[in-house]
């Protein structure tokens, strides 16, 4: 009888979150599998016509969207890089004997309170009318010039924006596992000569190695697929220069009316985000088990 009643529990609370799942979710996903291979502007007096593979092979030739898939790269590759340091610089701050750490942990953390919408508006003030004024007020143009219409400075500017905000989100992930040290491991290091290099990377990397595969991933997967803050910073421009899978994704639809093409992008996009998330988790996990 109290098994029964347990699993009543758990259905009361499990079914409906299922429920909304596969409404929200997976019954539109399925059905987004299925207009990848129509032609069709998105109109639903409009006829679908069956195309077969045909929207997956026009990817292969489409210049914008393999050009999309370069900035992409290189934006994530960047952005997980400087995301993951300053997250992990920050947890070793927030975790030291400093009395404002409590204090330096809310502020680092805040950034990520802020929507994507939102704080691509503010950096697209600083970015481009802020630094501008700046470089014409102390002459460092060089420097201090408008990124936003620069089509290399504006992926970096994309990139900057997107650690500032992501930053102290990963910073909380590596103070849980920078707490769960023993502090008998640390004093023994400490005893025997280590010191804080050592400590570090013999010590403190290792034994914190799940939340490096929890905090790559975050950041990957996220990278990956970024849209809020594109559209709000730079609208993809200037000249496409920034205009990443999403926002490729989200044009062709929206812009274009080719959703069935759309659609096949929005499938190979999820297929290219999947295998690599699934072989950094993997190639992370491996060094878990090496470690222990």
């Amino acid at each position: 009888m109290k098994q029964l009643r347990s699993d009543g529990w758990y259905a009361l609370f499990t079914v409906p979150l299922l429920f909304v799942f596969g409404t929200v979710v997976i019954i539109p996903f399925i059905i987004g599998i299925g207009y990848a291979f129509f032609s069709w502007d998105g109109l639903p007096l409009n006829p679908k016509i069956f195309v077969g593979l045909s929207n997956f092979i026009r990817l292969f030739a489409d210049r914008r969207f393999l050009a999309s898939a370069g900035y992409t790269g290189v934006f994530t590759l960047l952005s997980i890089v400087t995301i993951n340091v300053l997250g992990l610089a920050f947890a070793l701050l927030a975790t030291t004997s400093l009395k404002v750490r409590n204090a330096a942990r809310t502020m680092l953390f805040a950034p990520y309170m802020i929507g994507g919408l939102i704080l691509g508006y503010i950096w697209k003030f600083i970015l481009g009318d802020a630094f501008k004024a700046i470089g014409e007020a102390t002459g460092l143009t060089p420097v201090f010039f408008n990124w936003l219409l620069h089509p290399r400075m504006a992926l970096i500017g994309l990139s900057m924006v997107t650690t500032w905000q992501m930053a102290g989100y990963i910073m909380i992930i590596y103070i849980t596992g920078i707490q769960s040290i023993p502090d008998e491991v640390i004093e023994a290091a400490h005893a025997d000569g280590a010191g804080f290099w050592t400590t570090l990377f013999r010590i403190r990397f290792p034994l914190i190695m799940q939340s490096f595969t929890v905090c790559l991933f975050l950041s990957l997967s996220y990278c990956f697929k970024i849209f809020d803050v594109n559209l709000s910073l730079t609208g993809g421009g200037p000249y496409n220069s920034t205009e990443l899978f999403a926002m490729n994704i989200y044009h062709e639809i929206f812009f274009l009316n080719n959703y069935g093409y759309g659609q096949a992008k929005a499938i190979v996009f999820f297929i290219i985000v999947a295998a690599i998330t699934a072989i950094q988790v993997s190639l992370t996990k491996k060094r878990e088990v090496e470690m222990k």
